[in-house]
C-alpha cells in the first residue's frame, strides 16, 4: 500500500489519539472549519446547520446529538453535514462545562436563586432499572432546560460567525479564480518571459 504507516499503530495509541490529536487541537479545528467553508451550498445554509449542531451539544442527550442536529437543520433550512459538523462543539473535553453551566443554569431557571441541594442518585440502580422518572425530576429536566438556553445562544454566535466566514471565504476564492483567468487570458503560447 502506498500511503500505509510503516509502523502499525497499537490500541494504546488509536485511544490517545482519540483524545489528544498527534499534531494539535489547533490543526483539527482548521480542519473542520475547512471542511464547512468548502461545503457547497447556500451560506444561510451552512450556517444553519453548524447552529443547528451546535444546539443539540448543549442538549444532555448523549447518542442522539446527530439525530436531533439532523432534525433542527432540516426544520430550518440548514445543510445536514454542516449540522454533523457543528455537534463537534460537544467533545470529552467540552462536555463537563457543557454539563455543569446547563445544569446550573437549568437550576437557577426552574427554582429561582434558591435551588436547593442536588438530590444525589444512585446512578447504576437508576440506568440498570431503567427508571427514566428518577434521572429526569433531578437532572434531565434542569440540563434540558439551561441547555437549550446556552444552546440557543452558543448557535446564534455561531450562526454569525460562520455566515460572515462562509461569505469572506467565497469571496475571496472568486477573486483568486478571477486572478488566474485573468492570467491565463494574458499568457501567450510560445511567448518566453522577460
Amino acid at each position: 500500500m502506498l500511503f500505509r504507516r510503516r509502523k502499525a499503530t497499537d490500541f494504546g495509541e488509536k485511544l490517545r489519539t482519540m483524545f489528544w490529536p498527534r499534531r494539535s487541537f489547533a490543526r483539527s479545528a482548521r480542519y473542520f472549519s475547512k471542511r464547512v467553508l468548502r461545503l457547497t451550498a447556500t451560506p444561510h445554509a451552512i450556517a444553519a446547520g453548524v447552529a443547528a449542531g451546535a444546539f443539540a451539544s448543549f442538549l444532555p442527550y448523549l447518542g442522539f446529538h446527530f439525530v436531533i442536529a439532523a432534525a433542527i437543520a432540516w426544520l430550518i433550512g440548514g445543510n445536514l453535514i454542516a449540522s454533523a459538523f457543528g455537534t463537534a462543539v460537544g467533545n470529552p473535553l467540552t462536555f463537563p462545562f457543557i454539563w455543569g453551566c446547563s445544569l446550573g443554569l437549568g437550576r437557577y431557571i426552574l427554582h429561582g436563586s434558591e435551588p436547593g441541594e442536588l438530590v444525589p442518585l444512585q446512578l447504576g440502580r437508576v440506568l440498570s432499572e431503567l427508571d427514566f422518572v428518577l434521572l429526569w425530576q433531578p437532572l434531565l429536566k434542569p440540563m434540558t432546560v439551561g441547555g437549550a438556553m446556552l444552546g440557543a445562544l452558543c448557535g446564534l454566535i455561531l450562526y454569525l460567525m460562520t455566515y460572515w466566514a462562509v461569505g469572506l471565504f467565497r469571496e475571496q476564492r472568486r477573486k483568486r479564480l478571477a486572478d488566474k483567468a485573468r492570467q491565463r487570458a494574458h499568457f501567450i503560447p510560445g511567448q518566453t518571459a522577460q
